[in-house]
């Protein structure tokens, strides 16, 4: 059973792991290409600034569920080594435990935001999935789309100090 859970987390740590290598490739990618339109072209889009900082946010947030999972957050390491294990042990736990009250905030309060997250993007088309099918909608992609990010990274992050936490890493 522990094999087949482990197997799992290294499956989704992975996965994690590749979302962020397409959105850093994606950042970049947008802000070369604004960067090329907007100086030798003189015609930037509307949307490139936009794409490239909701890329660096979701980012972030998923990268922050990464480093919860593998305790590879800022952490006070010299002094973790001036104490004994132990002490230095339960204090790693409390901030294990801190990080997920942290993630389980952001999931309640994400969806608080998601779902009275009002207004569009007037400068965005986005997919829409129907009974139809996959649908193109040319412009006013919804902002709450853009704050999604916040109740997933939640759970990631919760999920993932939890691991550290069983897993005392």
């Amino acid at each position: 059973m522990m094999k087949l859970l482990n197997s799992i987390d290294r499956f989704i740590h992975r996965t994690l792991e590749a979302m962020c290598s397409i959105l850093l490739a994606a950042m970049v990618g947008f802000t070369l290409y604004n960067v090329t339109m907007r100086y030798v072209f003189n015609n930037p889009p509307v949307w490139g600034d936009l794409l490239t900082v909701l890329s660096n946010i979701w980012l972030m947030f998923i990268a922050l569920s990464l480093t919860a999972r593998d305790n590879e957050h800022v952490a006070l390491n010299l002094i973790y080594e001036k104490l004994p294990e132990r002490v230095s042990l339960y204090i790693r736990q409390f901030w294990k435990i801190m990080i997920m009250i942290i993630g389980i905030v952001l999931i309640i309060y994400g969806i608080e935001l998601v779902e009275g997250m009002r207004g569009k993007y007037w400068e965005m088309w986005y997919l829409e999935f129907s009974m139809q099918g996959i649908e193109f909608k040319p412009n006013y992609m919804p902002k709450k789309y853009a704050v999604a990010i916040l109740p997933l990274a939640g759970f990631l992050t919760t999920i993932g100090a939890a691991i550290g936490f069983i897993k005392k890493v």
